[in-house]
């Protein structure tokens, strides 16, 4: 369950190519070799409403958030973090360059108790469908 969640400003539409950063983003967790491919998910959702530092409105901000099921060794997940961030810097290269943004990147732990999940996709995946 590597589900990387992508919260942006508007204005980031007009500075990046968001496409191309999900695909990046995707690529980099898939090259990490600890997450499933059936299991990986990325989904970027647009901030209607924001409010950056100093509220300046041409203040962007991009904020990842990476949810993962537990078990895995603490400094796999610190590597994977550090490699999909290097990924999201690349692709942001642009409003990095800018004083006017904001990158972050957090890694979430799940309880397993209290997930559920029905996915046949794992299946499909692993050829037994």
């Amino acid at each position: 369950m590597p589900h990387l969640r992508l919260e942006y400003s508007p204005g980031l539409e007009r500075r990046a190519d968001l496409g191309a950063l999900c695909d990046s983003l995707h690529r980099a967790m898939m090259e990490t070799g600890i997450f499933p491919l059936a299991g990986i998910r990325i989904r970027a959702f647009r901030a209607d409403h924001w409010i950056v530092a100093d509220g300046l409105p041409e203040n962007d901000f991009a904020a990842l958030t990476l949810m993962v099921g537990a078990g895995r060794p603490r400094q796999l997940l610190a590597r994977a973090g550090a490699a999909i961030m290097a990924a999201a810097e690349a692709a942001l290269a642009g409003p990095l360059a800018s004083p006017h943004f904001a990158l972050s990147l957090e890694i979430r732990e799940i309880d397993p108790e209290l997930s559920w999940k029905n996915t046949p996709i794992h299946a499909r995946l692993s050829g037994k469908a």
